[in-house]
């Protein structure tokens, strides 16, 4: 698996964008979609990377870091293809995120994501790298759809 800096408007990319923010509007109430659209991932306070398959270069996955501040950070747009869960790489995203937001000095990585059973799967990932909930962070207010995290480093 390679992962890598990637453009959120390749292609293949933006056909697993278009599945995740179209799960995120079929499981959560409009008002609580969270998930950033491929223009707003491409803002110079986000850097975005793609986990693709070594040998044949098929996407396997995509996660972004949001910098807030220098302490400050947010994990987004985080997901998997269909054909590619359970092999590990999420947790192979995330970790690579959370070594480019500690080598940057980041302090504070946070995260929000949704109470639905949906996204069951989502919070036990987080708990198994360390993240904890939290109460909300930067412009984010209490949603009774909403989970927040977060992860010292």
């Amino acid at each position: 698996m390679l992962i890598a800096i990637d453009d959120p408007m390749a292609p293949d990319v933006l056909a697993l964008l278009d599945e995740h923010l179209s799960d995120m509007h079929a499981t959560s109430p409009a008002e609580s979609v969270h998930a950033l659209d491929p223009e707003a991932l491409q803002h110079p306070a986000i850097t975005f990377w793609s986990a693709r398959d070594a040998a044949a270069g098929a996407l396997l996955g995509i996660g972004a870091l949001k910098q807030h501040d220098e302490a400050m950070a947010e994990l987004k747009s985080m997901r998997t293809t269909a054909a590619a869960r359970g092999r590990g790489v999420a947790s192979a995203v995330l970790g690579a995120i959370v070594a480019e937001a500690r080598a940057r000095g980041i302090r504070t990585l946070n995260l929000e994501t949704g109470v639905e059973p949906y996204f069951a799967p989502a919070r036990a990932l987080y708990a198994r790298h360390g993240f904890t909930q939290c109460p909300p962070f930067a412009d984010y207010t209490d949603d009774p759809n909403s989970v927040y995290f977060t992860l010292a480093l």
